[in-house]
């Protein structure tokens, strides 16, 4: 009922930058929380940013100052941009929503994952 389609990910050069999308669609009466997390081989899934409805973000120490999340309420879209790109940054970057399907039930939603790759 609910689908997240994430784009905007493929290979860039340290230093580079990325924009990843994400947009909600389906039917919902209203989606509260957005984010991002990524997941490396190897390594557990974290989260990397994440943003309220009203646009309060919290991000993760690694990614201060580099990355940026944002949302557009109209379009059910969130995006992160990524600046300064590190090679610790490649990983599976998830899209995520908290989603009121209606008043009286709530869900939450993943996209299936972009790849990001940061390699010389």
């Amino acid at each position: 009922q609910v689908q997240l389609v994430e784009s905007g990910g493929g290979l860039v050069q340290p230093g580079g930058s990325l924009r990843l999308s994400c947009a909600a669609s389906g039917l919902f009466f209203s989606i509260n929380d957005m984010g991002w997390h990524r997941q490396a081989p190897g390594k557990q899934r974290d989260l990397v940013a994440g943003i309220t409805r009203v646009g309060r973000t919290n991000y993760a120490e690694s990614v201060k100052g580099r990355f940026t999340i944002s949302r557009d309420n109209a379009k059910n879209t969130v995006y992160l941009q990524m600046n300064s790109l590190k090679p610790e940054d490649t990983a599976v970057y998830y899209c995520s929503a908290e989603v009121l399907k209606n008043p009286a039930a709530r869900a939450d939603y993943w996209g299936q994952g972009t790849q990001v790759t940061v390699s010389p």
